[in-house]
């Protein structure tokens, strides 16, 4: 089992369990890697060190190779990116999928149907619920002219299914 740090375009880090690296390759180009935040099919991957279970300890005062030292400088740039650290990046993705997930819980999804069923909803037609669906910009214009509340919210696929 190979295990890789990826991001996508967005700077979501995420990590990808494969067979192998012809695997990852395989399902990369098939576009069936995709980030769990934003659904970016725009995947790279990030350099990482291999763990090494050699039972000693690395002595403090032991060189450091010039390739780790790289390696470490593109993780630090990569991370430091959007001007947030990575333990503060790792935590807003956390918490923005916590949000999603709570969302798609405790809502009903109505998918394409869903600024006919706000309607219905809105002119007492239809039980008062929370739904989620997909709707056009012109579609969400028009209800919030109508004095409809809506909250465009990207949800991603990840939200939708349980992670392992």
């Amino acid at each position: 089992m190979k295990v890789l740090n990826l991001q996508c375009e967005g700077g979501h880090g995420f990590e990808g369990w494969f067979g192998s690296e012809d695997d990852f390759q395989s399902q990369l180009s098939r576009g069936l890697v995709t980030c769990p935040i934003c659904q970016d099919p725009q995947v790279r991957k990030l350099p990482s060190a291999p763990r090494l279970n050699l039972g000693a300890p690395r002595p403090a005062d032991a060189p450091v190779s010039p390739a780790a030292t790289d390696t470490a400088s593109q993780l630090a740039k990569s991370a430091n990116a959007s001007g947030l650290s990575a333990q503060d990046r790792h935590r807003l993705q956390a918490a923005w999928l916590q949000l999603a997930r709570e969302v798609v819980r405790n809502t009903e999804d109505v998918g394409s149907d869903f600024a006919d069923e706000a309607r219905r909803i809105h002119q007492g037609e239809a039980p008062e619920r929370g739904i989620r669906g997909q709707a056009t910009p012109q579609e969400t214009a028009a209800l919030l002219e109508e004095g409809i509340s809506v909250l465009p919210l990207p949800l991603p696929a990840a939200a939708k299914e349980t992670l392992q």
